[in-house]
């Protein structure tokens, strides 16, 4: 089975130095039949203006993961990290028994494009930490290649969760197939172009969200840049 969320039916916010687009419930804006998926909680498609940021705030239980699309994104936080990243690199958040951190466009310039994603830890009440890893951009190609993962190789970030996010960049044309265990859920977000998949027509900014389904293909009708979550 699989639902498709077109992007006009997403929810859009505009504050002048934020613009994000939600898959999911998040802050002012609710939506009783949009509160997540299996353990997925936030999917925010943000740009954030140059120089601007969220400031000061508190976390706890939640895996917090930031891909970076465009720009540059710095992270500081109470546990004495300091890191700026850059497309090709994930940041994670363990926020455990409770951590305070920043995020803020690193650059004076250039708008920061990325996407935060929340998950429910798999154990609550466990010690915070954080991480930043990086991935060679050119393996996205034709490929799903596994960025944070519970039991991913080098270059994947760890997270607390029986889960795998994966992204990939398909050439127009291409076809890729995806192979799921017994009773896994898949998440799929178009961050650009057109795939067809499982049968259904996706464009930027659509998402989907599928279940009981074995084996998923992906057929790229436009030059195609997704992001799969493979969930419990």
């Amino acid at each position: 089975m699989i639902d498709v969320f077109p992007a006009a039916t997403r929810h859009s916010a505009d504050l002048g130095w934020l613009r994000s687009q939600p898959s999911f419930s998040f802050g002012a804006y609710y939506d009783p039949n949009r509160t997540g998926f299996s353990v997925m909680r936030v999917c925010n498609d943000d740009y954030l203006a140059p120089g601007k940021g969220f400031g000061a705030h508190p976390h706890s239980d939640m895996e917090i993961v930031s891909i970076v699309l465009n720009g540059l994104i710095r992270h500081e936080d109470n546990l004495g990290n300091s890191v700026v990243s850059s497309f090709g690199e994930v940041q994670r958040m363990s926020a455990g028994t409770g951590v305070i951190h920043t995020e803020f466009n690193a650059s004076e310039t250039e708008e920061l494009r990325l996407l935060q994603l929340w998950f429910m830890p798999r154990e609550r009440g466990q010690a915070p930490s954080y991480e930043a890893s990086r991935f060679d951009t050119a393996n996205l190609q034709n490929a799903l290649l596994p960025v944070v993962s519970n039991q991913g190789p080098e270059q994947t970030a760890s997270i607390a969760q029986d889960m795998t996010i994966y992204l990939s960049k398909l050439e127009q044309g291409k076809q890729l197939e995806y192979e799921g265990k017994p009773g896994r859920k898949q998440f799929i977000y178009v961050i650009e172009g057109k795939l067809l998949v499982h049968g259904e027509t996706l464009a930027t900014g659509d998402t989907a969200q599928i279940e009981a389904a074995d084996l998923l293909a992906f057929d790229a009708k436009e030059a195609a840049f997704f992001m799969l979550v493979d969930l419990p």
